[in-house]
């Protein structure tokens, strides 16, 4: 799982016991919040691998609008 202490764009946190991923269904480990940008506050619970791939593909969303912006 990437990283996370206030330096990356998804809070991370432990899912609720019994909790099923939202993408695969399996049994979630991990409850995800966006912080910032275009999906601010967005939530989910995921396993491990669909939690990465969420994860990196709000990252690709922020870097998207980053680039973006410094072309102006």
């Amino acid at each position: 799982m990437i990283g996370n202490e206030f330096r990356g764009p998804v809070s991370i946190d432990a899912a609720p016991a019994g909790s099923h991923c939202e993408w695969c269904g399996k049994p979630a480990i991990y409850q995800l919040v966006v912080i910032g940008g275009k999906y601010h506050n967005e939530e989910g619970r995921f396993c491990a691998k669909c939690g990465e791939e969420f994860i990196l593909a709000v990252a690709e969303s922020l870097s998207r609008v980053l680039a973006a912006e410094t072309e102006r």
